[in-house]
């Protein structure tokens, strides 16, 4: 911003100097003015001199209109190459204010209409930002600046649901929506943040949304893997199956989802399997975990910190399994995570046969990133030993 100030007080500079100039012209024009004035005067003196001399008889009718001439002569001289004065002179108030006026109107139309906060989130865009915060920050400041922009929603709704804000996601994909249209993309991220913002509870909204955005795009996959959950949360095994087969038919090899949602497919084809009218029982993953804070760190947290426990997988998706929120006053702690504990339902802790244990302090209440964390070592989901985590380092 520094160098757009500078270019323009430059330019406001040479704008003035056009309203400047001219007064300063103007002086040099009065000098002029006056001098040829004093010509005249000393013309007309020298002429009612030589009438003098002639009525007293010292110049005849010849010498008179020699002398004559010779003055006219003298204040031609004197007064060639002066401008004729111009008609309706201004005065220097006029200009004066006007070189005072024009610069402060135009800041004002610019503060109105101009583009400096645009021109701000240019540059800072173009530093990678430090955090999820951080960029959650930008692009609240982007739809701000650019309320219009579809583009922009979109893409605050996705940052507020990597930061687990379902309810901010939620209103922010039903702008979106109203913005750029009933797309099936923004219908199922519509969706999927409603069904998250209301504790993972089922809706006729939630119904018509992703029936609506499947109807458009059968194989939109936030919809998709909605409408699986759905099913299964209502027994309807083979129903969450073949949503589930169709949302893996779309996943590239390699993508970290593939697992997890094998795995709800897997669980779904063993209830399936089952006595009739009953659920065939899964085998429960329970983990039992204390929590400690190093004794250093006493000094630099605050007993109503934030702790998130959480479990995830070591090779999988990067979002928790399952996790508990307690505050730093309760440490140190024992807790358990369990398949009752899960995130997701078709994302259990005995769908992985390796996770990680983590512990993170985090003052703003966020669990993808705070100031403190403690990590475990992987180990099998099946681990009956109670584990221990030390909250001890930085969190990167």
């Amino acid at each position: 911003m520094i160098e757009f100030w500078l270019s323009a007080g430059l330019l406001l500079l040479a704008a003035l100097s056009f309203l400047l100039i001219p007064i300063l012209r103007g002086r040099g024009r009065q000098q002029e003015e006056d001098r040829t004035a004093l010509n005249v005067a000393l013309y007309q003196e020298r002429v009612a001199e030589l009438a003098a001399q002639q009525a007293a008889g010292v110049l005849d009718e010849a010498q008179m209109a020699k002398g004559r001439d010779e003055a006219a002569r003298e204040l031609l001289a004197d007064t060639e190459g002066t401008e004729t004065p111009r008609q309706g002179y201004l005065g220097k108030t006029l200009p004066l204010l006007a070189a005072l006026l024009v610069p402060l109107l135009a800041l004002g139309l610019y503060l109105h209409f101009g583009a400096a906060d645009k021109v701000e989130l240019t540059q800072e865009f173009a530093e990678a930002p430090k955090s999820m915060e951080e960029m959650t920050a930008r692009l609240e400041r982007v739809v701000q600046a650019q309320p219009d922009s579809a583009e922009a929603v979109y893409f605050l709704g996705r940052a507020y649901m990597a930061e687990q804000r379902p309810g901010d996601a939620a209103r922010t994909f039903e702008r979106a929506v109203a913005l750029a249209g009933r797309q099936p993309e923004l219908l199922g991220q519509w969706a999927q943040a409603l069904y998250f913002a209301a504790d993972k509870k089922w809706s006729p909204q939630l119904q018509a949304l992703t029936d609506e955005a499947l109807k458009a795009d059968p194989n939109e996959v936030t919809s998709l893997g909605l409408r699986g959950i759905a099913a299964f949360e209502g027994e309807r095994y083979q129903e969450a199956i073949d949503y589930w087969k169709r949302l893996l038919a779309q996943l590239p090899e390699g993508d970290a989802s593939r697992a997890a949602l094998q795995g709800g497919i897997d669980r779904a084809a063993e209830r399936l399997g089952g006595s009739p009218g009953q659920a065939a029982a899964p085998v429960a993953a329970r983990l039992k975990v204390r929590v400690e804070l190093a004794a250093a760190l006493k000094d630099k947290v605050k007993p109503d910190d934030t702790v998130f426990i959480f479990a995830r997988a070591s090779n999988g998706p990067p979002m928790p399994l399952a996790a508990k929120r307690v505050t730093v006053a309760q440490l140190p702690i024992e807790v358990e995570l369990s398949d009752a504990d899960a995130m997701m339902p078709q994302m259990k802790l005995s769908d992985f046969a390796e996770v990680q244990l983590v512990a993170r302090v985090s003052r703003a209440g966020q669990p993808t990133h705070g100031e403190w964390i403690g990590q475990g070592t992987p180990l099998p989901s099946a681990t009956q030993a109670i584990q221990h985590l030390t909250i001890d380092s930085p969190d990167p």
